[in-house]
């Protein structure tokens, strides 16, 4: 008897916890009519608000807005960019193997541009 109780509470954890986590809605498959979702435009406040984001590679690289500039080029790029959005942020996303003194010459750029709000990106471990 003793055997049969601790079998139901392996089999109760077994269900419960279960090997690896699944998503009970991912069970479901939905019928009925296809649908196409309109794509959605971000606002004007959306835009105003968007940060002006500038790559650093890790051989000495610098990119913004889908280009490659020179890091003395990033001044002139970010007041370029603050005509349009002048209360933009500048975020700067680094490569791991990226030289500080390019960092550095890029938050210069920045500050130099008249932004004060800048912030370094990162992933966590």
């Amino acid at each position: 008897m003793d055997k049969k109780i601790i079998f139901f509470i392996m089999l109760f954890l077994l269900v419960a916890c279960g090997p690896a986590p699944i998503n009970p809605l991912s069970l479901i498959s939905e019928k009925g009519v296809e649908v196409n979702r309109p794509n959605t435009q971000p606002n004007e406040q959306e835009k105003e608000n968007a940060p002006i984001l500038i790559i650093v590679g890790p051989d000495r690289e610098v990119w913004m807005d889908g280009r490659r500039i020179d890091v003395r080029q990033v001044k002139a790029n970010v007041v370029k960019m603050l005509a349009d959005n002048p209360q933009a942020s500048v975020v700067i996303q680094a490569d791991e193997k990226a030289v500080a003194d390019t960092i550095i010459m890029v938050i210069d750029g920045a500050r130099e541009a008249g932004v004060s709000a800048i912030s370094l990106a990162s992933e966590p471990k």
